[in-house]
């Protein structure tokens, strides 16, 4: 099972960001936590990852995440996407999820 961070460099206001995402999701969870993402950062509606930060991309690197291209990251959330993920685990986790608020995070985020 592997984590793996793709080459994306998207602009999201000061910060550039890419993807992470994982075999599994506990895997994906448990790294996001290891390089100090907030488990409210998680997406799970496109494909289940974390947008993450190129400072926070190197700390997923060091701890064993794979880096991967464009078409090695799609031929590898298409295999996943065809293993498929447990129903009842997306559901569970997109109920849990409280409903994303822009201006609620950016206010978190200044607090930190």
């Amino acid at each position: 099972m592997s984590v793996y961070v793709d080459q994306e460099r998207n602009r999201f206001g000061r910060m550039v960001m890419c993807h992470m995402w994982a075999d599994t999701l506990p895997e994906l969870h448990e790294m996001a936590q290891a390089i100090g993402m907030d488990r409210e950062w998680f997406q799970p509606l496109s494909f289940p990852h974390y947008d993450v930060s190129l400072s926070r991309r190197t700390k997923a690197l060091d701890l064993g995440a794979i880096e991967v291209d464009r078409r090695e990251g799609c031929r590898i959330r298409k295999a996943i996407r065809e293993r498929g993920w447990s129903d009842a685990d997306l559901a569970d986790m997109r109920a849990a999820l409280p409903a994303y608020d822009a201006a609620r995070a950016k206010r978190a985020r200044a607090v930190k």
